[in-house]
């Protein structure tokens, strides 16, 4: 079984076998499914895995924010500081695929914060591209977990840097239920979904996945290129991508 310190709550780590769901409207109507698997992990404790198993989950500071901080908490806590917010240790419960074989990809990673009191205190949302860069949002939800932001970071090749998302991110129990829909003027709404199922984090349940799912952060960014080619094929035109970096652009 996958270990845990002795006051980690028994809740964490989990894993949840999830389905994506991508639907976009105009100019060409499209819809694409994918399934993958996630973690959900106590940012302080991440999971110890047994030795044979440590290729099929890392989760290394250099692969989120700026790349540069020596662990993660480190780097959400420096992220979180520019912003005027200090957890003063509080929980940080993070939802977010796991460096499997080598090859890492996230296309959203989660962090709900809380107050030392236990109390929530926000949401970041931190965005790769396949271009190798890296946003984070910080988000203030409300009780359901919904939030609206302007969108600043360029994501899709067929979508400029405009309009505003809005997110519905509550922190997953039995379920996993997220949803994202980016709003622009004049547009019909893109939506994306993840929905899962939580599972208990064992050695039997991650080799079950790992082998259902092999490469599985390999095969999300594959599959994001693979419909990127059939939508360019179907002609979406393709807007052009800032030439500036973000400030958590990997390095």
């Amino acid at each position: 079984m996958v270990t845990q310190p002795q006051d980690q709550t028994p809740r964490l780590p989990a894993l949840y076998p999830c389905t994506v769901h991508h639907t976009r409207r105009a100019p060409t109507r499209y819809a694409l499914r994918h399934r993958t698997y996630m973690w959900l992990v106590d940012l302080d404790r991440l999971p110890v895995l047994p030795r044979p198993l440590r290729p099929l989950a890392r989760f290394r500071a250099g692969d989120h924010f700026t790349g540069r901080a020596p662990s993660l908490r480190a780097a959400l806590d420096g992220f979180l500081a520019e912003h005027g917010i200090d957890l003063r240790g509080g929980r940080v419960v993070m939802l977010a695929h796991a460096r499997v074989l080598g090859h890492v990809f996230n296309p959203l990673t989660l962090y709900w914060c809380h107050d030392l009191d236990g109390a929530p205190r926000c949401v970041v949302a931190e965005v790769h591209n396949t271009y190798g860069q890296r946003h984070a949002y910080l988000l203030h939800t409300d009780p359901s977990g919904a939030a609206t932001v302007a969108k600043e970071f360029y994501v899709s090749p067929f979508f400029p840097v405009d309009g505003q998302y809005q997110m519905r991110l509550p922190l997953p129990g039995e379920r996993l239920h997220l949803s994202l829909t980016l709003e622009r003027p004049g547009s019909p709404p893109f939506t994306a979904t993840v929905h899962g199922v939580r599972r208990e984090a064992t050695a039997p349940a991650l080799l079950r996945l790992a082998l259902r799912r092999p490469w599985s952060t390999l095969a999300v960014s594959a599959a994001i290129r693979f419909h990127g080619i059939r939508l360019y094929l179907r002609g979406l035109p393709v807007q052009p991508r800032p030439g500036h970096r973000t400030p958590e652009s990997a390095q």
